[in-house]
């Protein structure tokens, strides 16, 4: 609808405004879900929004959501927001950020019981989106 409306793609700005609308359309049913949109700006730089279940939301570097949400967030404020920390470090390259997401969400598996057996990380870049598949719990 937006592209027959605006005759053109529409921008992760607009597909977040567009999704919290629809979500507070739909708040007492059927949608009652928590989302992350991630996307790429019009100025080539990366987006994620996050959103509560009645379609308020907000654009951050990064977020969590799910059911081991908490475990993990105070995690990536440490060390890749480099929040609350006593001594400067170098940003994390791509490839460092990928492993930290590896091991929180195992550690998550280990101890949510709602988390299931596998992950899935979705790299975003200028190349596309690759997807990253692994086995959370080995036993």
């Amino acid at each position: 609808m937006y592209e027959h409306q605006h005759r053109k793609q529409p921008s992760v700005t607009a597909i977040a405004q567009m999704l919290s609308t629809t979500l507070y359309y739909k708040r007492f049913f059927p949608y009652y879900t928590f989302n992350v949109l991630c996307g790429v700006d019009h100025e080539g730089k990366g987006a994620t929004y996050h959103y509560d279940a009645i379609g308020s939301f907000e654009r951050c570097p990064y977020t969590t959501s799910g059911s081991g949400s908490k475990l993990v967030m105070s995690v990536l404020d440490a060390q890749i927001d480099r929040e609350n920390q006593t001594h400067d470090a170098p940003p994390l390259s791509k490839q460092e950020i990928v492993e930290l997401c590896k091991d929180c969400l195992s550690s998550v598996g280990e101890r949510d019981i709602f988390t299931g057996d596998g992950g899935e990380i979705f790299i975003i870049d200028a190349g596309g989106v690759s997807k990253i598949n692994f086995e959370l719990k080995k036993d």
